[in-house]
């Protein structure tokens, strides 16, 4: 296992010249550890008095976990099946936060997220038991929440204390394991967009975090095949790649190091399904699949010897028209500017060579494809239910959803 106490103190003092922070206290990942929650929750002085927030799946995948917590004055919330997590989740969590001092999440993602919101807003102790290696937002200072249909990343905290048991990961819905799988891939075009932003715009960069992505992620490459096996060595090391993922995020207090314009396009598809009253797919199935859409896109582009460039041009009515009720909002982040206003057409003629290179510097969408195809990805628009013309329109316009500079927005810049 990882020394994640040895691996968080390296980052002390970085030469990027930020100061990286990681509140996270302990974390064990082990076989068998279900047994021991208590145990590791009462040496971390984690509070006696707390709220357990699972779902009937994973307090079921996590059985043992209630017994293990004797001594402690525990309030239970189950969810039948919580799939999108919103801000009256959040508020949920918070109505027990006067008769608890902590809260012990089971299960990732939709389970995790809102308690890790609702206790950044009420300063409460916080505690993760996985129960799937299923998406990386383990230990990020951001939780993806739903606001009246539109997926925002809010401030959040990540957990004191993480926990997870290697036979419960091991025996993990399939579909989950190869989610975690597809989300761990995008860090590839997330560290493009991140490299690319710094090159043209100067934005904060640093070299040792995304090295701690990119190890984590090459790592897991290398494990395609045993991803949906029974095997708790590999459900462990995915774990722990999706952990690093989340560090690398605590580290920059942004989704930077692991969130890119794939995220931004699977944002988009859920926030149109939602307005549909479509219960989006898991997280990791759209993003591997929008990762390879775009992996595709930027090999493309690179062929391109040189280019020609001019400042980008946007039609708000047909862009705001495609967001129906969630205009106003996507108004509000391009207003009273958008993020490509002030960057120079030629500028990016000069950076062209570079830009080729950082491209060329992760696997190739070829290399991407075979490895989600071995870990059981889903890997086409056919496979999560996407139409063709809807596909089409989200890569047109889902950069406009964030004020994130990417390579797919600096394209439209290019003839």
């Amino acid at each position: 296992m990882t020394d994640f106490k040895k691996l968080i103190a390296s980052f002390a003092e970085c030469d990027c010249g930020v100061q990286h922070r990681c509140d996270i206290k302990d974390i064990r990942v082990g076989s068998g550890l279900v047994r021991e929650v208590g145990r590791i929750l009462q040496e971390n002085d984690f509070p006696q008095k707390l709220l357990l927030v699972a779902d009937r799946n994973t307090i079921r995948a996590a059985e043992g976990i209630v017994e293990s917590l004797q001594g402690f004055e525990v309030e239970q919330y189950i969810y039948e099946d919580l799939r999108v997590a919103t801000f009256d989740d959040v508020r949920l969590v918070e109505s027990y936060f006067d008769r608890v001092d902590g809260v012990l999440a089971v299960g990732t993602g939709s389970i995790h997220d809102p308690c890790r919101m609702a206790c950044a807003r009420q300063k409460k102790p916080l505690a993760l038991f996985g129960t799937a290696p299923s998406m990386d937002g383990f230990a990020s200072y951001n939780a993806p929440l739903v606001d009246g249909n539109f997926k925002t990343s809010p401030p959040a905290k990540c957990p004191e204390i993480i926990i997870a048991d290697t036979k419960i990961l091991a025996e993990s819905p399939k579909a989950l394991k190869s989610a975690g799988f597809g989300d761990m891939v995008s860090k590839y075009v997330a560290l493009i967009d991140w490299q690319v932003s710094h090159l043209v715009t100067g934005e904060h960069y640093c070299e040792k975090v995304a090295g701690l992505t990119r190890y984590a992620t090459d790592n897991l490459m290398r494990m395609a095949d045993k991803i949906t096996l029974s095997d708790e060595e590999a459900a462990g090391a995915v774990f722990e790649s999706l952990l690093m993922t989340g560090i690398a995020m605590a580290f920059t207090q942004t989704s930077r190091p692991a969130s890119g314009t794939e995220h931004i396009m699977a944002h988009y598809w859920e926030c149109l399904e939602l307005l549909e009253g479509k219960i989006p797919n898991y997280h990791g199935e759209d993003v591997g699949v929008t990762t390879l859409i775009n992996l595709k896109f930027y090999n493309e582009l690179i062929k391109k010897e040189s280019i020609r460039t001019h400042k980008e041009i946007n039609d708000w009515d047909e862009i705001l028209s495609v967001y129906g009720p969630l205009a106003e909002e996507v108004r509000k982040i391009n207003s009273p500017d958008t993020i490509t206003d002030e960057i120079d057409p030629e500028k990016l003629v000069e950076l062209w060579p570079e830009i080729v290179k950082i491209v060329q510097s992760v696997p190739s969408y070829e290399e991407c494809l075979a490895a989600m195809k071995k870990a059981g990805c889903k890997t086409t628009i056919e496979e999560v239910g996407k139409g063709s013309e809807f596909v089409a329109k989200s890569f047109l316009y889902h950069p406009y959803m964030r004020r994130r500079l990417s390579l797919r927005r600096l394209a439209n810049m290019i003839d």
